[in-house]
């Protein structure tokens, strides 16, 4: 079982932390470009795009977890019908983002006020990256039926791949054809649909999939849509849930004045960093609990339960002690900023709590994705979200950026603490 956790995992963290490079390569780059309006752009740019492909992540989640239980039952054209709808709904909300891709570009602008130096470089990345779209939620697909199938490797190899012809294409792009912002957004499209287009390779030459595999399914294997969008509607609305925490977390942070909004940034660092490791054991957690799940397999789901939980103990209580030991030391690694990291160092015990507070969320959540739990994660997470809200509201004049950092992390706790109870009921 270790041996297993661990050959699921690897690849899952290497590929976690390839995520967020595709945009720090485009702010590397345009950094040399002479304009700070450049910088500015990309970062508008990247955050709107980040969001996108965050709210629609249940295409690479909803998919993971029916078609781990699919391999588990054995169920190879199951695995394939699974494949199809989700690549169908992938293509159908990227026909809707294309189609309005005008008035999506000008409520996200409205929204972000970006300063107007910015706007027409920001506009022009934009209307570029956009035709990434459809390549990056196929992707999603794809991901997802790799580590429905205990494969997290080839996601692992296509993220390199992705990165490197995003770095080289970009480069190429902006440097010798002096093609600055557009080069970089060009760049990033390449590389986006190299990475599809490997994916999909992946699928036909190592799995041996046709297209006609894909396309047709034996009259005796079906399943029903109601199903399929129900678990995809509640990872969905989960997210937005998420999604409307992390983002009020910013804002009442900017409105306590850019010192505690620039202290926060740094600090929510330390948990993004803790995330891209534990989210790779959630990825293991979601294949091989829904391999077992579908399999009908209780007592070998209950072991692989044990075994997830004893991994991210060790994880969290080593990050834990990372934090203690070189928290300050992270902190201006961050920034030489000498008072924001003054102002931040009075709330790292609230970090220093948090791999451990969060172990059991992260967790459950590969659980609950691999067992297609949809509903009760999206209820853990509704109920978690008005604990933040709840406790932000009540203690925020008496305790101002610390109440923030109280709801965030309860938050957190009451996450994991409900879907265990939750979990329980499901073994019974």
């Amino acid at each position: 079982m270790h041996r297993e956790i661990f050959r699921l995992t690897f690849p899952s963290i290497v590929s976690n932390i390839t995520v967020p490079l595709l945009s720090m390569v485009d702010t590397t780059i345009v950094g040399h470009m002479g304009s700070p309006s450049y910088i500015g752009a990309i970062a508008i740019g990247s955050t709107i795009f980040n969001m996108i492909y965050w709210i629609f992540g249940f295409l690479r989640m909803g998919t993971t977890g029916m078609v781990s239980q699919a391999h588990g039952a054995e169920n190879l054209h199951l695995k394939y019908l699974i494949l199809r709808k989700s690549l169908l709904m992938g293509l159908s909300i990227s026909a809707a983002i294309l189609l309005l891709q005008i008035p999506f570009q000008r409520l996200a602008f409205l929204l972000m006020k970006p300063e107007s130096v910015i706007v027409p470089h920001a506009i022009r990345y934009f209307y570029i990256c956009i035709w990434g779209a459809p390549a990056m939620l196929a992707q999603y697909s794809l991901t997802g039926w790799f580590i429905g199938v205990q494969d997290t490797r080839s996601p692992m190899w296509i993220a390199i791949l992705q990165n490197l012809i995003n770095i080289a294409a970009s480069t190429f792009l902006v440097f010798f054809c002096d093609l600055h912002i557009e080069g970089v957004a060009l760049g990033t499209v390449i590389a986006q649909w190299s990475g599809c287009l490997m994916a999909i390779l992946i699928l036909l030459k190592k799995y041996g999939i046709s297209a006609r595999d894909i396309m047709i399914s034996p009259a005796n294997v079906t399943m029903p849509s109601r199903q399929f969008f129900s678990v995809n509607g509640n990872l969905f609305l989960r997210t937005l849930c998420m999604i409307a925490v992390m983002v009020y977390f910013t804002s009442a942070g900017s409105r306590m004045g850019n010192t505690i909004l620039s202290a926060n940034s740094l600090l929510m660092q330390f948990f993004i960093l803790y995330s891209y490791f534990m989210d790779g054991l959630a990825n293991a957690a979601e294949a091989l609990s829904g391999r077992y799940a579908g399999a009908g397999d209780k007592e070998m789901l209950r072991r692989t339960v044990s075994t997830l939980f004893a991994w991210g103990l060790i994880i969290s209580v080593a990050f834990s002690f990372l934090y203690i030991v070189l928290g300050d030391t992270l902190l201006h690694l961050f920034t030489n900023q000498a008072y924001i990291i003054l102002v931040a160092r009075s709330y790292l015990p609230w970090v220093y709590a948090i791999p451990i507070i969060a172990l059991m969320a992260i967790v459950w959540d590969g659980i609950f994705i691999g067992t297609t739990q949809t509903r009760g994660m999206l209820f853990c997470t509704a109920i978690a979200m008005i604990v933040f809200f709840s406790l932000w509201f009540l203690y925020r004049n008496s305790l101002q950026n610390h109440a923030l950092w109280l709801a965030f992390i309860s938050y957190l706790f009451t996450r994991g603490f409900i879907q265990t109870v939750i979990f329980k009921h499901y073994k019974q």
